[in-house]
C-alpha cells in the first residue's frame, strides 16, 4: 500500500506504542531507576518490534526507508561522538557564571560548523571538569542542552539535521544564516542571560553556605588541546554529509575507525570516555524510529486538517512535534504541507516567513525534551556517567516550559 494511502487509513490508536515508549522513558526511570538501567533495551524492543513487524507486512518500503534513515542517523551521531571523544581540552578553568556563559556562547557558534552533536560532545567534558567543584550544577548542563545541543545550530545546514534536509530539498546553503540569524541571536542571548542570573544566584548561595566552592590551590594549568588532529577527521565527517548513501556512511565509519586506532588511550581515559551514551541513544532511538512511523504517516496524509497556514502556526506546530518526534522528518512533513498552500513561493515553493517558522521551530524546540534531539540524551548520559544527577524526563520539561516557552513566545511576537 502507498504510504499516503496508509496514512489516511491508519487509526489514531496506532500511535499508542509511540506514546507508550515516551511514557516509559519519562516515568520508569523516575519510579524504578534500577529496573530501567537494566531493562531499557527490552522496553524499547517491546514497543518497537511489533510496529516494525506490522510495517514489514503493510508497507515494507516505508519500513526500509525508516531503517535507512535510522542507520544514517546513528552513524552520524556515532562518528561525531567517537571522534570528539579523542579531543582533550586541558587547562585550569573554573565554572563560575561568566566562564559557563562563555562555554554556551562558544558552543552556540561552533554548533553551526561541527553540528550540534559535534559541538556538544567536544565541550561537555571540559564543562564537567570546570564545574567539578560545584555542588549544585545540574542546571548548567540543562542550559547546555538548550543552547549547544539545539538552538545554537540554526545558522547552517550542518548545524542541525532538519536544515540539512532542507538544503537537500533546494534551500540555498546560506539561507538559514541570512534569514535566521536574528532568531538565533535573540533566542540564544535570552537563554544565556537567564542562565547567567540563575547560575550567579546558585554560586552566591553556595559561597554563603561554604558549600563546595573550592577555587583550588596550586599551579594553574594553561589551556591546551591534545588530539587536535581529530578535528581533521571531524572535517571528513562534515564533508561526508554531502555524499550520497552509502558513501556518506562509509566515510564517517572510516573516520571513526581512524580516530579509535590513532588516538592514544590516555586521551580517552582523561576524557572519561565510555561507549554507554551512544549505546543508550542507539537502543532507545531504534524503538522511537519504529514507533513513530504511524505518527509521521498520519501527519503527512492528514496534516492539512490541522488548519496550519500562518508562519507562527508552523513555528509552534512544527516545534511542538519536534519536541517528541525526530525533528528532521517533522521538518520535511511541514515543508511538504507548506508547499501545498497558495501564496508566495519565495524558497522551494514556500513563503520566506513560513520557512522561517518551520526551520526555527524544528531546531529551537528540539530543546523541549530529552528526546527532542539526539544530542540531548547523549549529554544527559555523559553527565550522569560523571556522577552528576540530572532531572527526570518530566523534571527537564519543567525547566524547558518555564525557561524556553516564554522566550519562544517572545521570538514569535517579534519575528513571526
Amino acid at each position: 500500500m502507498e504510504s499516503h494511502a496508509l496514512g489516511q487509513t491508519l487509526p489514531l490508536w496506532s500511535v499508542a506504542p509511540f506514546a507508550g515508549l515516551l511514557l516509559s522513558i519519562a516515568l520508569v526511570p523516575l519510579v524504578s531507576p534500577g529496573f530501567w538501567a537494566r531493562n531499557f533495551g527490552k522496553v524499547s524492543l517491546a514497543f518497537g518490534a511489533p510496529m516494525a513487524a506490522y510495517f514489514l507486512y503493510a508497507d515494507s518500503k516505508e519500513l526500509l526507508h525508516t531503517a535507512l534513515e535510522y542507520f544514517s542517523f546513528i552513524v552520524l551521531l556515532g562518528s561525531l561522538f567517537t571522534i570528539s571523544g579523542g579531543i582533550l581540552l586541558k587547562g585550569t578553568m573554573r565554572g563560575r557564571p561568566a566562564v559557563n556563559c562563555a562555554f554556551l556562547g562558544v558552543g552556540a557558534v561552533i554548533a553551526n560548523v561541527l553540528g550540534t552533536t559535534g559541538a556538544a560532545m567536544l565541550l561537555i567534558r571540559p564543562l564537567l571538569r570546570a564545574n567539578a567543584h560545584r555542588k549544585k550544577k545540574s542546571h548548567v548542563f540543562i542550559f547546555f542542552i538548550f543552547v549547544v545541543a539545539n538552538m545554537g545550530g540554526s545558522l547552517t545546514p550542518i548545524g542541525d539535521p532538519p536544515l540539512f534536509l532542507g538544503f537537500l530539498k533546494g534551500v540555498p546553503f546560506f539561507w538559514p544564516l541570512k534569514n535566521l540569524w536574528h532568531f538565533w541571536l535573540l533566542g540564544n542571548s535570552l537563554v544565556i542571560a537567564v542562565f547567567y542570573v540563575l547560575d550567579r544566584r546558585a554560586m552566591r548561595a553556595e559561597e554563603a553556605q561554604g558549600d563546595g566552592i573550592d577555587e583550588g590551590v596550586g599551579e594553574r594549568v594553561p589551556i591546551s588541546l591534545e588530539g587536535a588532529w581529530n578535528f581533521a577527521l571531524l572535517g571528513v565527517v562534515i564533508a561526508a554529509v554531502f555524499f550520497p548513501t552509502p558513501w556518506r556512511e562509509v566515510l564517517m565509519i572510516a573516520a571513526s575507525g581512524v580516530s579509535v586506532w590513532k588516538t592514544p588511550k590516555s586521551i580517552r581515559e582523561a576524557n572519561e570516555f565510555t561507549w554507554h551514551p551512544i549505546e543508550e541513544v542507539a537502543i532507545l532511538f531504534a524503538g522511537i524510529f519504529a514507533t513513530m512511523i504511524p505518527a509521521l504517516l498520519i501527519l503527512k496524509a492528514r496534516g492539512g486538517e490541522l488548519g496550519v497556514t500562518q508562519p507562527w502556526h508552523f513555528f509552534w506546530v512544527t516545534g511542538s512535534l519536534s519536541s517528541f518526534l525526530d525533528n528532521a522528518p517533522t521538518y520535511l512533513t511541514f515543508l511538504s504541507l507548506a508547499q501545498g498552500l497558495s501564496g508566495p513561493a519565495d524558497v522551494v515553493g514556500v513563503s520566506g516567513p513560513i520557512l522561517q517558522g518551520i526551520s526555527a521551530g524544528a531546531v529551537f524546540m528540539g530543546a523541549n525534551s530529552y528526546i527532542g534531539n539526539a544530542p540531548n540524551f547523549m549529554v544527559k548520559s555523559i553527565v550522569e556517567s560523571a556522577g552528576v544527577r540530572m532531572p527526570s524526563f518530566l523534571g527537564y520539561m519543567a525547566y524547558s516550559m518555564v525557561v524556553l516557552l516564554p522566550i519562544f513566545a517572545l521570538v514569535t511576537w517579534v519575528f513571526l
